[in-house]
């Protein structure tokens, strides 16, 4: 059994003068074990071992004059005996004897009040104590010792009257006895404790209380511990069996007894029977259960006999069997021979875009170049005004280079417009886009080189392996001949993986800005999967068959990736044919085909958003509209006015190259970028700064006739998108500028562009100021 964790306590000292401390501290002389536990009698040990303790304690009391006192009520629990039989026990008995004789002393002290703390005071007390406390011999406690033996034969305790024991002085020793005994016992034992002075006392109490502090919380813990250990045991016992307590202060009762007073309630029959009935119905429905589980077994067993017979008899297993392995051998062929080609179609597809993206790069560096140049040259022809008359600035050979070269393309430019009779040409709206001739003999030697390499990737292969026909109808004969296990086995989610490398194979010379590029409705693999897809759908037996997502996921997965790289890289917002050819295919694909919703909806939000990142790119980079004096650009003729009309011309097609994205892009995000981004911010600030006339006109009605008319179709509507209030309010002051008859088209052109952007209130004001009363009737049409 464990044993109790030791409890520290303060205690309280032996020669204080208080005293409630002394009563607190001291044990009485007469009181028991119980009594100083605070809990029930002790018995005294029953064992040899016990009687020689206590001997062995009463034998060094002869010389005991030193030391502390324990005895007080809390220290007495601690030395109480322990259930295991520990050596406590004597331990407890001593402090009990040695509180008699030091209780003597006690009083003593108390009588002389304060003089007890002096050396005097304390011999004195030694004296007193020696006259009225006999200290026996050696001799004499061997002889109570052996009178003690034969008292514990008889009694169950031991007397405690310490008194009583020493006036029998003539007992005689016991030779056996004294010659068991240790030799410690004639060591001598003081009784009493040496009186000490104040600044030991001080001292002494320092110490306990911080030994006190520290160790309290780890002896509260292992208390609780020791307790919780001596509960456990204790139900543990009182379970199994009648164990002797009798060393654990009293007897508890184990085992309570019936008790025939208490009565129990009537039997009621009718709730007993109830009872019975309930657990009858639960039993028969559990029956019931197992019972059709059974048939459902026997079912189920004939069945299987009764397939296994079918299969047994059938006779196109054979046929069966070796369709599949004929399929298996071809599939596994199929994707060895692509994963040996995906490496060089890889490579061929990675040149031919970097081909691309070198042109893209070689056209936009040229065009920031030139615009860099001309735009430093006009600033320093406004800061020497008297040099630009005289054309006799000096410029860089560099910049000359540049400028000539420029011009050089725009006569080129302009001549061949003349020839096609187109006289309504804007400068600054054309994509200046050509190569020189040796950077077009240097790109398409390269793309010849690539195509060359292209047609070599197949050559020998099996048609059956590359060709994306053939291979659809091979997995054709397998959904007619088996369609369950063509269905289980998912193949519609198989070929969009197995096709993905030949259909980039056959997109590598496909340019979707080339004005006449191939759609992808007229490519090959393109024909050859909707007639898969179509004969899938004929299949009465699967109308929602999992192969009409075929056609959605091979463009999701192999066409929107390749179209992004040309949107990020190499497409050129500023060009109005590339902006063309790129919004058709992109039509196709997220209009036409969108049957799988939502892969091809993660396929085109991935497109929509790297094209508007494209066009903000664009509006960062591209545009640019300087604001010169109205000195340098009264002259239509000047260098100043050219540059700046076709900068204004050049960011006004951007602006209707972004606003045809209408059907494609969300209105909002169209608004952002083309009113708020490009409108407000370049150009009405350069209408802002242009002189008043019909050419200011003309541009508004151009800026009005790229506005989508989606956007002003709601009848109901009388005031105009809030983002072109700048643009309205131009317009109103431009017309209040205008005046006399000679300009009264431009008004009446003013009030028709009001009137289609829905701003049909300014455009009421206008009319009533200018007294155009036939112009009310467009509004009606408008409204």
């Amino acid at each position: 059994m464990a044993h109790r964790p030791k409890r520290t306590f303060r205690p309280r000292r032996a020669d204080s003068s208080d005293s409630d401390g002394a009563q607190e501290t001291f044990a009485e002389p007469g009181a028991t074990g119980e009594q100083a536990a605070g809990g029930p009698a002790v018995k005294g040990p029953q064992s040899g071992r016990g009687h020689a303790e206590v001997a062995e304690l009463l034998r060094r009391g002869r010389g005991r004059r030193r030391g502390r006192a324990w005895a007080s009520s809390r220290h007495a629990a601690r030395a109480a005996p322990r259930l295991d039989g520990s050596s406590d026990a004597p331990e407890f008995r001593m402090v009990d004897l040695s509180a008699d004789e030091e209780d003597g002393a006690h009083h003593s002290s108390e009588s002389k009040d304060d003089q007890s703390l002096s050396p005097n005071s304390s011999r004195t007390l030694e004296d007193e104590f020696s006259s009225v406390v006999n200290i026996p011999d050696a001799a004499f406690i061997q002889a109570t010792y052996g009178k003690c033996k034969l008292t514990w034969a008889q009694e169950d305790y031991i007397s405690l009257d310490v008194k009583q024991a020493f006036t029998n002085s003539g007992m005689k020793k016991n030779s056996e006895d004294s010659e068991s005994e240790p030799d410690d016992f004639k060591d001598i034992m003081p009784f009493t404790p040496k009186p000490q002075t104040l600044k030991q006392r001080m001292a002494e109490e320092t110490t306990t209380r911080n030994e006190e502090t520290s160790d309290d919380s780890q002896d509260e813990k292992n208390q609780d511990i020791w307790e919780q250990q001596q509960m456990r045991k204790a139900v543990k016992i009182t379970k199994g069996q009648d164990t002797d307590l009798s060393y654990s202060h009293e007897s508890l009762e184990t085992v309570k007894k019936f008790d025939a007073s208490i009565s129990f309630p009537p039997v009621n029959l009718e709730i007993i029977k109830k009872q019975l009935n309930t657990r009858l119905t639960l039993l028969q429905d559990t029956h019931r259960s197992h019972l059709r589980e059974y048939e459902k077994y026997i079912q189920d067993i004939k069945s299987s006999k009764s397939t296994i017979q079918n299969l047994e008899n059938s006779s196109n297993q054979a046929l069966r069997f070796k369709f599949y392995k004929s399929m298996k051998i071809y599939v596994e062929n199929l994707i060895d021979c692509l994963n040996e080609k995906i490496i060089n179609i890889q490579e061929i597809e990675s040149a031919m875009h970097a081909l691309l993206l070198k042109q893209a790069m070689i056209i936009m560096k040229r065009r920031q170049d030139e615009l860099k140049h001309e735009s430093a040259h006009l600033q320093q022809l406004s800061c020497k005004p008297e040099t630009s008359i005289n054309k006799s600035l000096a410029i860089d050979e560099n910049t000359q280079l540049i400028l000539e070269e420029v011009e050089s393309r725009r006569a080129r430019r302009r001549q061949a417009r003349v020839l096609s009779g187109n006289c309504t040409h804007e400068e600054g709206t054309s994509s200046d886009d050509e190569l020189s001739s040796a950077d077009m003999i240097d790109f398409q030697k390269s793309q010849g080189d690539i195509l060359q390499d292209h047609k070599k990737i197949f050559e020998d292969v099996h048609s059956d392996f590359y060709n994306i026909q053939n291979i659809l109808l091979k997995f054709q004969q397998w959904r007619e001949k088996f369609p369950d296990s063509y269905y289980e086995a998912f193949i519609s989610l198989c070929i969009p993986k197995l096709l993905n490398p030949l259909i980039r194979f056959q997109l590598i010379d496909w340019n979707p800005l080339k004005f006449d590029s191939i759609g992808l409705k007229q490519m090959p693999w393109f024909t050859s999967i909707e007639e898969f897809i179509n004969c899938s759908m004929e299949d009465s037996k699967k109308e929602d068959s999992s192969d009409k997502k075929i056609l959605s996921t091979v463009i999701n997965k192999t066409v929107i990736p390749r179209l992004i790289g040309f949107v990020e890289f190499i497409w050129d917002p500023l060009s109005a044919t590339q902006t063309t050819s790129l919004i058709t295919q992109c039509r196709m694909i997220l209009e036409e085909h969108s049957t799988c919703e939502n892969e091809v909806n993660k396929g085109k939000q991935d497109l929509l958003k790297s094209i508007v990142s494209r066009m903000k790119k664009a509006i960062e980079d591209d545009v640019f509209i300087p604001l010169y004096p109205k000195s340098a650009v009264e002259n239509r003729t000047s260098p100043h006015s050219k540059f700046q009309e076709r900068q204004f011309w050049s960011g006004l097609k951007l602006f209707g190259n972004i606003l045809l994205w209408n059907e494609l892009l969300p209105e909002d995000t169209l608004q952002e970028l083309g009113l708020g981004k490009l409108l407000n911010r370049y150009l009405i600030i350069a209408l802002l700064n242009a002189i008043p006339g019909p050419d200011v006109v003309k541009k508004c009605s151009q800026i009005a006739a790229y506005l989508p008319e989606k956007w002003f179709q709601n009848s109901a509507m009388r005031t105009s998108t809030p983002q072109l209030e700048n643009f309205i309010q131009f317009l109103l002051q431009s017309a209040r500028k205008l005046s006399g008859n000679e300009i009264r088209d431009e008004v009446k052109e003013i009030i028709l562009i009001l009137v289609k952007i829905k701003a049909l209130n300014q455009a009421e004001s206008l009319i009533e100021e200018y007294h155009l009363d036939h112009l009310r009737s467009v509004i009606k049409e408008f409204e």
